[in-house]
């Protein structure tokens, strides 16, 4: 018995008849009639009774049918899981990815995305708002955007999961003198900053600080934020960033403190809904996978 042989055997019964199976099968009748003959010396039983130009199922032929479904099922599976994997030897991405999240989870994500499927490359566009975000998405500028924003995004047309929260940290100039790792948002008053443009988390924070205290100041307003160290680094000011750009500050010398009470940046991945390409899917995978584990493990870290 071979698939060829079953594909024949639903055929006649899908197109009702041998020559209208054949006509759709694009195949000579004889072969096709030959062929089911084979299948029937093979089993040891008649699945069809012939009568001039009808064919009706015999008992043995109906006891065949939901058999041959299921294992012409199971290839078209097999087939397309195989041409699944061969999709991600190799192809593109495409993200759109706000500076915050750009640097973490992204950096992460690209890392373990290339460890699973090293001939797939990964495109990444910037955008600077959760709106920007969500429309590079829908608009299929981009397959999955990742983004931060003060609490879940509106997008009832779109999947979005939640990565993490990153608290918000002050940055200071290198020989800062930092007494706690921590720092009072009360602390923030008087201080010189170089922030993002109004809209972000980090700017409500200084312009909270602004209405507090006339002493604190905006020197440098900057839309790329990866301007912004440089400014802190040459001594010109304070700048509040998410957690994940504490590495590269320390790396540069510059002092971090976490500002308490915390304010969180919440990350989220938003694609669109059963659009993706293979690679696509398998990044959205990564990203719920690595999104539950960190749900994991804030809940173990928040057990007594």
């Amino acid at each position: 018995m071979d698939i060829r042989q079953l594909t024949y055997f639903l055929g006649v019964i899908d197109h009702g008849g041998f020559s209208r199976a054949a006509d759709a099968l694009h195949v000579a009748q004889p072969s096709l009639s030959q062929s089911i003959r084979s299948l029937e010396r093979r089993l040891g039983v008649e699945l069809f009774h012939r009568t001039g130009r009808r064919a009706e199922l015999t008992s043995a032929g109906e006891r065949l049918v939901l058999p041959a479904r299921q294992v012409l099922r199971d290839l078209d599976v097999a087939r397309r899981a195989v041409s699944s994997v061969r999709a991600l030897e190799s192809g593109t991405v495409k993200l759109a990815a706000m500076p915050s999240p750009g640097v973490e989870p992204l950096t992460g994500l690209i890392r373990d995305f290339h460890a699973r499927y090293p001939g797939m490359m990964v495109n990444v566009a910037g955008v600077f708002t959760p709106a920007e975000t969500v429309e590079a998405v829908r608009s299929g500028t981009a397959e999955i955007g990742l983004l931060g924003s003060s609490g879940q995004p509106q997008t009832a047309d779109l999947d979005v999961c939640q990565l993490e929260s990153q608290p918000l940290v002050l940055i200071s100039p290198p020989g800062t003198e930092a007494i706690s790792e921590t720092i009072e948002r009360r602390s923030l008053n008087g201080l010189r900053f170089a922030i993002s443009p109004r809209g972000s988390l980090m700017r409500q924070l200084i312009d909270n600080a602004l209405v507090h205290d006339s002493a604190t100041s905006v020197i440098a307003e900057m839309e790329h934020r990866t301007s912004l160290l440089p400014l802190v680094r040459s001594g010109i000011g304070h700048t509040v960033m998410p957690d994940s750009w504490r590495e590269i500050a320390q790396s540069s010398g510059c002092v971090v403190r976490r500002i308490v009470p915390e304010v969180n940046l919440d990350i989220f991945a938003v694609s669109r809904r059963g659009e993706l390409t293979p690679g696509g899917q398998a990044l959205m995978a990564l990203i719920h996978s690595q999104a539950l584990g960190s749900r994991t493990v804030s809940a173990s870290s928040s057990k007594p």
